[in-house]
């Protein structure tokens, strides 16, 4: 789906982009940004290229320029901005870091990109009450480092939790390696401030802990994408930090004798914060970037990490050393300290920079199926590599049936061979639904999955979507263009 750099296009084109609203004139793009300046401060208002550019993309390949670029400081500007978008019929795409994969804030319609960065403050850390209080902007590292240092724990982690903010990761329900035993972002929103496309700012839920009043407004803006409001201020679920944690990181001969062992680990009582695995190919690329002696020979690599209490998480290490070791495990590697812990987490953070050495395109899917496919998943992934040409890269959150399955695409600025790549995600996706998958379990819909959406949620589903967008903006305004247009 190329989607060309376009600095001059209109503000809105066609009944599709403009909802339900009646055509009616609308001012240009200068007159907008000026606007906007004397409502902001000029400050806030950019329309400088290198601004335009940054604000056009995100780590997907697809690109468009907006008109003008907003950097909101607070939930007063949000309003301003969308009070004038709903007045004046432009559509506007909310942006936090721009580290997606889907194209997510990627403004296909043009208008205004709003930036949340600057709202960056961690309004309140709170252990007595178990919650931190935060502005969209604020990286989800920060808020992990904070809490931390008064004994406490924001668990989501994504891959990109050093650049990611946490008003994208509530818009996309971000993931990670720990979610098997601590869950999702959903899992930690207790309260929210989102300002609807109206300029109306929306009160939902709250501080406490439980809390059954009225719908799950929550869960309905939680992975919502940016299409239904600005979310402004989160307040977020904290967890005492766990005293101790340990792992394991082991080899074995192939991806079947791998997936087996998370299973008999899972059948055993083991709950363990993270379980990550990894097949031959990403193997052999990282033997190329690292040595094989960090990575000795086998086709599949499997990773636990467990924590708790320290006598609690050293004996349950024992344990999962002598299951792992009858489970044809040709090496374990042991880590009992933090800088040990650490040392394994940043050789399965050199995978995906292995991958990227091959000079290949990477089109990273992260794909979810039930963790009793993960070795049809990967027979069907060579399968799918020897009819397509294309070599496929298999590795992630087993756990949880999270696997990311990369697509190791050459010149995938070649019409012909995105063709083929498109081909090769189609049957890939038609696979992963058939076997009770879904197509997306962090990344989000966005653009690169929209063509799929229909098949993934259904006719009656996209239509209940739909609805729900309809009621909370009827102008189609926020980030238009993507799954539901």
């Amino acid at each position: 789906m190329p989607i060309p750099p376009h600095p001059g296009s209109p503000l809105r084109t066609g009944p599709a982009a403009r909802g339900d609203r009646p055509d009616r004139p609308r001012p240009d793009a200068g007159r907008i940004a000026d606007e906007l300046a004397r409502i902001l401060g000029g400050d806030k208002v950019s329309r400088r290229s290198d601004d335009l550019e940054t604000h056009s993309i995100d780590k997907w390949y697809a690109s468009h320029f907006p008109e003008l670029v907003v950097f909101a400081e607070s939930t007063a500007d949000v309003a301003a901005v969308m009070r004038f978008a709903n007045e004046h019929d432009v559509p506007v795409t909310t942006r936090g870091a721009g580290v997606g994969y889907v194209g997510g804030c990627v403004p296909v319609e043009g208008g205004i990109a709003l930036s949340v960065a600057r709202m960056n403050r961690i309004l309140e850390l709170n252990p007595a009450d178990g919650v931190a209080v935060v502005e969209p902007g604020v990286i989800t590292s920060a808020l992990q480092q904070a809490a931390r240092a008064v004994g406490w724990d924001y668990p989501p982690d994504p891959a990109s939790l050093r650049e990611c903010s946490l008003g994208g990761n509530i818009a996309t329900n971000a993931g990670g390696p720990r979610c098997l035993k601590y869950g999702v972002t959903r899992h930690y929103v207790l309260g929210l401030e989102v300002v609807l496309p109206d300029g109306r700012v929306l009160e939902c839920g709250g501080r406490v802990h439980k809390n059954k009043t009225g719908f799950d407004l929550i869960g309905l803006f939680t992975g919502s994408e940016g299409m239904l409001g600005v979310i402004t201020r989160a307040t977020l679920r904290l967890i005492p930090q766990p005293a101790a944690r340990a792992m394991l990181a082991a080899v074995f001969p192939e991806f079947e004798d791998a997936a087996a062992a998370v299973q008999a680990i899972l059948n055993a009582g083991h709950l363990p914060s993270a379980l990550e695995i990894t097949d031959g190919f990403t193997l052999a690329a990282a033997r190329k970037r690292l040595g094989s002696d960090r990575l000795p020979a086998g086709n599949a690599h499997l990773i636990v990490e467990i924590d708790g209490r320290p006598r609690a998480v050293a004996g349950e290490l024992d344990e999962l050393g002598e299951l792992l070791a009858g489970l044809k495990a040709t090496r374990i590697d042991r880590a009992e300290t933090e800088p040990d812990c650490e040392a394994i987490w940043k050789l399965r953070r050199e995978f995906s920079y292995s991958l990227r050495d091959t000079g290949l395109t990477k089109l990273n899917e992260d794909i979810v199926v039930p963790r009793s496919k993960l070795v049809d998943l990967v027979h069907f992934a060579r399968g799918l590599e020897q009819r397509s040409g294309i070599p496929v890269a298999c590795f992630g959150h087993a756990g949880d049936g999270n696997i990311h399955t990369n697509l190791m695409v050459a010149d995938y600025a070649d019409p012909a061979t995105r063709e083929r790549a498109d081909a090769a995600l189609d049957e890939l996706f038609t696979w992963v639904l058939e076997n009770g998958g879904v197509i997306t379990g962090e990344h989000g819909v966005g653009l690169a999955k929209k063509p799929w959406i229909v098949q993934a949620l259904g006719e009656t589903g996209l239509d209940a979507h739909r609805s729900i967008k309809r009621a909370l903006d009827p102008g189609g305004l926020l980030n238009p263009g993507k799954f539901l247009d």
